[in-house]
């Protein structure tokens, strides 16, 4: 199934804000082609919503757990779902 559209919402734990995290992923999912939005959460993480083929997503995923250079991932939590709450035309950062 990997060419089937899916939706993972990624929460991200870590120094992950204030580090240019939500900015490295827009362009990493921008990249690969996939639709969604990343924004901060009050807690001190990032969730990032994604939708797209899951060969794709997984690459996501695997970017996502590096980081950029100044984050410090240490946690990733996924919800996968098989179909799309969200109908997304691109991807974007949210407030």
């Amino acid at each position: 199934m990997a060419g089937k559209t899916k939706q993972v919402k990624i929460t991200v734990s870590g120094t992950v804000q204030m580090v240019g995290f939500r900015y490295f992923t827009l362009r990493a999912a921008k990249n690969l082609g996939i639709r969604g939005y990343v924004r901060n959460l009050p807690i001190g993480k990032v969730e990032i919503v994604a939708e797209g083929a899951q060969d794709l997503l997984h690459e996501l995923i695997g970017v996502i757990r590096q980081g950029p250079e100044a984050a410090d991932v240490r946690a990733l939590e996924t919800d996968w779902s098989f179909s799309t709450e969200e109908k997304c035309e691109s991807f974007d950062v949210r407030a």
